[in-house]
Protein backbone atom coordinates (compact mmCIF):
# COMPACT_ATOMS: atom_id res chain seq x y z
CA UNK A 1 0.00 0.00 0.00
CA UNK A 2 1.15 2.91 -1.01
CA UNK A 3 2.30 5.72 2.12
CA UNK A 4 -0.03 8.21 0.87
CA UNK A 5 -3.08 6.08 1.05
CA UNK A 6 -2.06 4.48 4.31
CA UNK A 7 -1.27 7.59 5.91
CA UNK A 8 -4.87 9.24 4.85
CA UNK A 9 -6.57 5.68 6.01
CA UNK A 10 -4.51 6.39 9.35
CA UNK A 11 -6.35 10.04 10.18
CA UNK A 12 -9.38 8.52 9.15
CA UNK A 13 -9.34 5.96 11.12
CA UNK A 14 -8.29 8.34 13.92
CA UNK A 15 -11.08 10.49 12.89
CA UNK A 16 -13.76 7.55 13.12
CA UNK A 17 -12.41 6.48 16.70
CA UNK A 18 -13.07 9.96 17.67
CA UNK A 19 -16.43 10.35 16.66
CA UNK A 20 -17.19 6.90 18.20
CA UNK A 21 -15.60 7.18 21.42
CA UNK A 22 -16.01 11.12 21.95
CA UNK A 23 -12.21 11.36 21.85
CA UNK A 24 -11.38 14.40 21.14
CA UNK A 25 -8.16 14.82 21.19
CA UNK A 26 -7.87 12.21 18.32
CA UNK A 27 -9.81 14.74 15.88
CA UNK A 28 -6.43 16.80 15.59
CA UNK A 29 -4.40 13.74 14.18
CA UNK A 30 -6.65 12.05 12.45
CA UNK A 31 -7.39 15.74 10.36
CA UNK A 32 -3.81 16.57 10.21
CA UNK A 33 -2.73 12.74 8.43
CA UNK A 34 -5.48 12.82 5.89
CA UNK A 35 -4.83 16.51 4.76
CA UNK A 36 -1.13 15.59 4.71
CA UNK A 37 -1.78 12.38 2.66
CA UNK A 38 -4.20 14.38 0.36
CA UNK A 39 -1.86 17.37 0.13
CA UNK A 40 1.47 14.75 -0.79
CA UNK A 41 -0.54 13.30 -3.25
CA UNK A 42 -1.68 16.72 -4.72
CA UNK A 43 1.16 18.06 -4.71
CA UNK A 44 3.40 15.28 -6.37
CA UNK A 45 0.46 14.85 -9.50
CA UNK A 46 0.42 18.78 -9.77
CA UNK A 47 4.16 18.67 -9.87
CA UNK A 48 5.14 15.44 -12.34
CA UNK A 49 2.43 17.33 -14.90
CA UNK A 50 4.59 18.48 -18.20
CA UNK A 51 8.15 16.88 -16.34
CA UNK A 52 10.22 15.74 -19.23
CA UNK A 53 13.35 13.79 -19.23
CA UNK A 54 15.16 12.66 -22.33
CA UNK A 55 18.74 10.88 -22.77
CA UNK A 56 20.90 12.07 -25.74
CA UNK A 57 24.06 9.98 -26.30
CA UNK A 58 27.30 11.43 -27.32
CA UNK A 59 27.54 8.37 -30.56
CA UNK A 60 25.26 5.82 -31.75
CA UNK A 61 28.80 3.35 -32.01
CA UNK A 62 31.34 2.71 -29.62
CA UNK A 63 34.48 0.31 -29.23
CA UNK A 64 34.70 -1.84 -26.73
CA UNK A 65 35.91 -0.56 -23.33
CA UNK A 66 35.74 2.81 -24.52
CA UNK A 67 33.87 5.61 -22.88
CA UNK A 68 30.65 6.30 -24.16
CA UNK A 69 28.85 10.02 -22.82
CA UNK A 70 25.58 10.01 -22.17
CA UNK A 71 23.68 12.70 -20.66
CA UNK A 72 20.30 12.45 -18.89
CA UNK A 73 18.05 15.48 -18.31
CA UNK A 74 15.01 16.56 -16.50
CA UNK A 75 12.64 19.43 -16.79
CA UNK A 76 9.88 20.10 -14.58
CA UNK A 77 6.61 21.16 -15.63
CA UNK A 78 4.68 24.28 -14.36
CA UNK A 79 5.23 23.87 -9.88
CA UNK A 80 9.43 23.15 -9.20
CA UNK A 81 10.52 19.40 -8.84
CA UNK A 82 9.82 18.74 -4.81
CA UNK A 83 11.93 15.54 -5.02
CA UNK A 84 12.88 13.71 -8.07
CA UNK A 85 15.38 10.63 -8.39
CA UNK A 86 16.57 10.00 -12.09
CA UNK A 87 16.60 5.95 -12.87
CA UNK A 88 18.33 4.77 -15.69
CA UNK A 89 19.59 1.32 -16.74
CA UNK A 90 22.91 2.78 -16.86
CA UNK A 91 22.90 4.01 -13.43
CA UNK A 92 24.25 1.36 -10.75
CA UNK A 93 21.84 3.35 -8.20
CA UNK A 94 19.35 6.46 -8.67
CA UNK A 95 20.42 10.12 -9.07
CA UNK A 96 18.93 12.21 -6.67
CA UNK A 97 18.24 15.53 -7.84
CA UNK A 98 18.62 18.77 -5.77
CA UNK A 99 14.50 19.79 -4.56
CA UNK A 100 13.15 22.79 -5.38
CA UNK A 101 14.99 23.07 -9.02
CA UNK A 102 13.43 23.18 -12.46
CA UNK A 103 15.62 21.17 -14.19
CA UNK A 104 18.10 18.79 -13.67
CA UNK A 105 21.07 16.80 -15.30
CA UNK A 106 23.00 13.89 -15.25
CA UNK A 107 26.15 12.45 -17.17
CA UNK A 108 26.74 9.14 -17.32
CA UNK A 109 30.17 7.78 -19.07
CA UNK A 110 29.56 4.09 -19.93
CA UNK A 111 31.35 1.90 -20.83
CA UNK A 112 30.36 -1.96 -22.85
CA UNK A 113 32.53 -5.14 -23.13
CA UNK A 114 30.99 -6.75 -25.35
CA UNK A 115 30.37 -6.11 -28.99
CA UNK A 116 27.19 -6.23 -30.77
CA UNK A 117 23.75 -3.95 -30.45
CA UNK A 118 22.91 -3.18 -27.01
CA UNK A 119 19.02 -1.81 -26.00
CA UNK A 120 19.65 1.12 -23.77
CA UNK A 121 15.75 0.53 -22.14
CA UNK A 122 14.00 3.55 -20.81
CA UNK A 123 15.05 6.36 -18.77
CA UNK A 124 12.49 7.68 -16.05
CA UNK A 125 12.53 10.14 -13.02
CA UNK A 126 10.76 9.51 -9.62
CA UNK A 127 8.84 12.15 -8.43
CA UNK A 128 8.22 12.10 -4.67
CA UNK A 129 7.20 14.95 -1.88
CA UNK A 130 9.63 15.26 0.42
CA UNK A 131 8.80 12.81 3.08
CA UNK A 132 8.26 10.11 0.36
CA UNK A 133 4.78 9.84 1.11
CA UNK A 134 3.02 10.02 -2.52
CA UNK A 135 5.73 9.08 -5.63
CA UNK A 136 4.66 9.44 -9.29
CA UNK A 137 6.89 7.84 -11.99
CA UNK A 138 7.40 9.96 -15.30
CA UNK A 139 9.22 8.26 -18.16
CA UNK A 140 10.87 8.98 -21.19
CA UNK A 141 8.74 9.55 -24.79
CA UNK A 142 7.92 5.92 -26.25
CA UNK A 143 10.54 6.75 -29.46
CA UNK A 144 13.36 5.98 -26.55
CA UNK A 145 12.76 2.79 -26.45
CA UNK A 146 14.67 2.18 -29.67
CA UNK A 147 17.62 3.74 -27.77
CA UNK A 148 20.80 1.60 -29.18
CA UNK A 149 24.41 1.09 -29.16
CA UNK A 150 26.53 -0.64 -31.63
CA UNK A 151 29.46 -1.65 -29.69
CA UNK A 152 32.38 -2.48 -32.14
CA UNK A 153 34.83 -5.00 -31.72
CA UNK A 154 38.72 -3.83 -30.39
CA UNK A 155 41.56 -3.07 -32.56
CA UNK A 156 44.46 -4.91 -31.14
CA UNK A 157 48.14 -4.56 -32.56
CA UNK A 158 49.81 -7.70 -34.52
CA UNK A 159 52.69 -8.59 -32.06
CA UNK A 160 55.12 -10.89 -33.50
CA UNK A 161 56.05 -13.98 -31.50
CA UNK A 162 60.28 -14.27 -32.53
CA UNK A 163 61.31 -16.90 -30.21
CA UNK A 164 64.38 -18.73 -32.56
CA UNK A 165 63.85 -20.69 -34.70
CA UNK A 166 61.04 -21.94 -36.65
CA UNK A 167 59.10 -19.10 -34.61
CA UNK A 168 61.69 -16.26 -35.97
CA UNK A 169 60.86 -17.60 -39.97
CA UNK A 170 57.23 -17.55 -39.44
CA UNK A 171 57.37 -13.83 -38.01
CA UNK A 172 59.36 -12.75 -40.88
CA UNK A 173 56.68 -14.34 -42.95
CA UNK A 174 54.00 -12.08 -40.37
CA UNK A 175 56.02 -9.04 -40.93
CA UNK A 176 55.72 -9.11 -44.98
CA UNK A 177 52.42 -10.45 -44.91
CA UNK A 178 51.33 -6.93 -42.56
CA UNK A 179 53.44 -5.27 -44.95
CA UNK A 180 52.75 -6.53 -48.04
CA UNK A 181 51.39 -3.83 -50.91
CA UNK A 182 49.01 -4.04 -53.78
CA UNK A 183 50.24 -3.92 -57.29
CA UNK A 184 50.26 -0.47 -59.88
CA UNK A 185 47.92 -1.09 -62.42
CA UNK A 186 48.33 2.80 -64.21
CA UNK A 187 47.97 6.33 -63.34
CA UNK A 188 44.97 8.62 -64.35
CA UNK A 189 44.74 12.29 -63.03
CA UNK A 190 44.79 13.16 -59.69
CA UNK A 191 41.81 13.26 -57.36
CA UNK A 192 40.64 14.99 -54.12
CA UNK A 193 41.82 13.17 -51.08
CA UNK A 194 44.52 10.84 -52.76
CA UNK A 195 47.42 9.99 -50.11
CA UNK A 196 50.43 11.54 -51.20
CA UNK A 197 51.57 8.00 -51.30
CA UNK A 198 49.32 7.53 -54.23
CA UNK A 199 50.56 10.75 -56.20
CA UNK A 200 52.95 10.27 -59.54
CA UNK A 201 55.76 12.40 -58.83
CA UNK A 202 57.41 12.36 -61.81
CA UNK A 203 54.58 13.90 -63.69
CA UNK A 204 54.52 17.09 -61.25
CA UNK A 205 58.40 17.05 -61.48
CA UNK A 206 58.02 17.55 -65.21
CA UNK A 207 55.60 20.24 -65.07
CA UNK A 208 52.77 17.90 -66.06
CA UNK A 209 49.23 18.05 -64.88
CA UNK A 210 48.86 16.16 -61.19
CA UNK A 211 48.22 12.48 -61.56
CA UNK A 212 48.16 9.59 -59.46
CA UNK A 213 48.97 6.10 -59.23
CA UNK A 214 45.64 3.59 -58.79
CA UNK A 215 46.01 -0.20 -58.15
CA UNK A 216 43.38 -3.33 -59.47
CA UNK A 217 40.17 -2.48 -59.44
CA UNK A 218 39.74 -6.28 -58.24
CA UNK A 219 42.27 -6.13 -55.57
CA UNK A 220 43.10 -9.51 -56.46
CA UNK A 221 46.60 -9.45 -55.58
CA UNK A 222 46.08 -7.70 -52.23
CA UNK A 223 45.56 -10.12 -48.60
CA UNK A 224 42.38 -11.27 -48.00
CA UNK A 225 41.17 -11.96 -44.55
CA UNK A 226 38.50 -14.46 -44.46
CA UNK A 227 36.18 -15.04 -40.93
CA UNK A 228 35.04 -18.31 -39.67
CA UNK A 229 32.65 -18.00 -36.92
CA UNK A 230 31.28 -21.60 -36.59
CA UNK A 231 32.47 -24.12 -33.67
CA UNK A 232 33.33 -21.36 -31.17
CA UNK A 233 32.76 -23.10 -27.90
CA UNK A 234 31.42 -19.99 -26.32
CA UNK A 235 31.00 -16.02 -26.60
CA UNK A 236 34.58 -15.38 -25.37
CA UNK A 237 35.94 -17.59 -28.20
CA UNK A 238 34.08 -16.15 -30.79
CA UNK A 239 34.56 -11.97 -29.52
CA UNK A 240 38.34 -13.26 -29.68
CA UNK A 241 37.91 -14.50 -33.15
CA UNK A 242 36.13 -11.50 -34.49
CA UNK A 243 38.32 -8.97 -32.51
CA UNK A 244 41.41 -10.78 -34.39
CA UNK A 245 39.67 -10.76 -38.04
CA UNK A 246 39.19 -6.91 -37.22
CA UNK A 247 42.53 -5.90 -35.83
CA UNK A 248 44.30 -8.19 -38.81
CA UNK A 249 42.09 -6.11 -41.40
CA UNK A 250 42.68 -2.61 -40.36
CA UNK A 251 46.38 -3.33 -40.23
CA UNK A 252 46.55 -5.01 -43.57
CA UNK A 253 44.48 -2.08 -45.16
CA UNK A 254 46.46 0.84 -43.76
CA UNK A 255 49.57 -1.13 -45.45
CA UNK A 256 48.33 -1.43 -48.57
CA UNK A 257 44.50 -2.94 -49.15
CA UNK A 258 43.57 -5.87 -48.40
CA UNK A 259 39.96 -7.54 -48.85
CA UNK A 260 37.71 -8.89 -46.62
CA UNK A 261 35.23 -12.26 -46.85
CA UNK A 262 32.53 -12.32 -43.86
CA UNK A 263 30.09 -14.99 -43.40
CA UNK A 264 27.20 -14.74 -46.07
CA UNK A 265 29.15 -12.48 -48.64
CA UNK A 266 29.68 -13.74 -52.23
CA UNK A 267 32.18 -11.30 -52.39
CA UNK A 268 35.17 -10.13 -50.63
CA UNK A 269 34.68 -6.09 -49.31
CA UNK A 270 37.77 -4.52 -50.36
CA UNK A 271 39.48 -2.17 -47.98
CA UNK A 272 42.13 0.82 -49.60
CA UNK A 273 44.40 2.69 -47.50
CA UNK A 274 41.76 5.42 -47.14
CA UNK A 275 39.57 3.23 -45.01
CA UNK A 276 36.45 4.53 -46.69
CA UNK A 277 34.81 1.02 -46.46
CA UNK A 278 36.05 0.10 -43.23
CA UNK A 279 33.42 1.88 -40.81
CA UNK A 280 30.43 -0.67 -42.71
CA UNK A 281 32.95 -3.42 -42.30
CA UNK A 282 33.63 -2.67 -39.18
CA UNK A 283 29.57 -2.57 -38.32
CA UNK A 284 28.95 -5.70 -40.05
CA UNK A 285 31.71 -7.47 -37.74
CA UNK A 286 30.29 -6.08 -34.45
CA UNK A 287 26.90 -8.28 -35.42
CA UNK A 288 28.93 -11.62 -36.43
CA UNK A 289 26.74 -14.32 -34.96
CA UNK A 290 27.87 -17.76 -34.39
CA UNK A 291 26.49 -19.04 -37.98
CA UNK A 292 26.97 -18.56 -41.42
CA UNK A 293 29.42 -19.52 -43.18
CA UNK A 294 32.12 -17.88 -45.78
CA UNK A 295 32.14 -18.50 -49.18
CA UNK A 296 35.43 -20.16 -49.57
CA UNK A 297 35.17 -20.89 -53.24
CA UNK A 298 36.18 -17.48 -53.80
CA UNK A 299 39.10 -16.85 -51.44
CA UNK A 300 40.36 -19.83 -53.24
CA UNK A 301 41.13 -18.37 -56.29
CA UNK A 302 42.73 -15.12 -54.80
CA UNK A 303 46.36 -14.81 -55.83
CA UNK A 304 47.65 -12.52 -52.43
CA UNK A 305 47.88 -13.95 -49.15
CA UNK A 306 44.98 -15.32 -47.28
CA UNK A 307 44.28 -15.30 -43.81
CA UNK A 308 41.55 -17.25 -42.40
CA UNK A 309 40.33 -16.50 -38.50
CA UNK A 310 38.70 -18.97 -36.98
CA UNK A 311 36.29 -19.06 -34.33
CA UNK A 312 37.62 -22.66 -33.01
CA UNK A 313 40.73 -24.01 -32.33
CA UNK A 314 41.88 -25.83 -35.66
CA UNK A 315 45.17 -27.56 -36.50
CA UNK A 316 44.49 -27.13 -40.76
CA UNK A 317 42.77 -24.90 -42.99
CA UNK A 318 39.51 -26.30 -45.06
CA UNK A 319 40.53 -28.03 -48.34
CA UNK A 320 39.48 -25.66 -49.77
CA UNK A 321 41.93 -23.35 -48.97
CA UNK A 322 44.54 -25.24 -48.98
CA UNK A 323 46.33 -24.79 -52.08
CA UNK A 324 46.91 -21.58 -53.72
CA UNK A 325 49.54 -18.66 -54.89
CA UNK A 326 49.93 -16.72 -51.81
CA UNK A 327 50.47 -17.19 -48.12
CA UNK A 328 47.96 -19.11 -46.23
CA UNK A 329 47.74 -18.21 -42.37
CA UNK A 330 45.42 -19.90 -39.80
CA UNK A 331 44.17 -17.41 -36.99
CA UNK A 332 43.04 -19.58 -34.19
CA UNK A 333 41.70 -18.43 -30.41
CA UNK A 334 44.37 -19.30 -27.76
CA UNK A 335 47.26 -21.66 -29.20
CA UNK A 336 48.06 -24.60 -31.05
CA UNK A 337 49.97 -27.27 -29.30
CA UNK A 338 53.32 -28.08 -30.36
CA UNK A 339 53.17 -25.24 -33.13
CA UNK A 340 55.07 -21.84 -32.84
CA UNK A 341 52.70 -18.51 -34.06
CA UNK A 342 54.26 -15.98 -36.30
CA UNK A 343 52.51 -13.31 -34.64
CA UNK A 344 49.51 -13.18 -31.72
CA UNK A 345 46.24 -10.90 -31.77
CA UNK A 346 43.44 -9.95 -29.98
CA UNK A 347 43.87 -12.92 -27.70
CA UNK A 348 44.70 -15.44 -31.21
CA UNK A 349 47.54 -16.77 -32.35
CA UNK A 350 48.32 -17.09 -36.27
CA UNK A 351 50.36 -19.71 -37.86
CA UNK A 352 52.27 -19.63 -41.57
CA UNK A 353 50.64 -22.84 -43.07
CA UNK A 354 51.42 -22.74 -46.51
CA UNK A 355 50.90 -21.88 -49.82
CA UNK A 356 52.92 -21.95 -53.36
CA UNK A 357 53.42 -18.21 -52.71
CA UNK A 358 55.90 -18.78 -49.62
CA UNK A 359 58.09 -21.79 -50.85
CA UNK A 360 58.90 -19.67 -53.96
CA UNK A 361 59.97 -16.73 -51.67
CA UNK A 362 61.62 -18.70 -49.76
CA UNK A 363 63.99 -20.92 -51.96
CA UNK A 364 64.28 -17.33 -54.00
CA UNK A 365 65.72 -16.04 -50.55
CA UNK A 366 68.12 -19.12 -50.24
CA UNK A 367 69.11 -18.81 -53.81
CA UNK A 368 70.38 -15.16 -53.29
CA UNK A 369 72.35 -16.38 -49.83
Amino acid sequence: MRPALATGLLGVAFAVAAALFDAEQLWVPGIALALLAAGSAAWVALAARGVTVRRTLGATRVVEDEPLSIVLEVRAGALRLPCARLLDPLLSAPAVLAPGRRAGRVRINARFGRRGSHSLGLTSVLVADPLGLATREVRAPASARDDAILVLPRIEPLVPRVAGGDAARLARHARRLVGAQVELDGIRPLRDGTPASRIFWPALARGADPQERYLHADGDGRPLVVLDPRGAEDLDQLDAAVRAAASIAHAFARAGGCGVLLPGDRRPTELGESLRHWPHVHARLALVGATGAPALASAAQRRGAVVYVSARVRARLPPALAAGHGARVLVVPGTIAGRDAAFSVAGCSAYVVGGRGVRVRERAARGRG
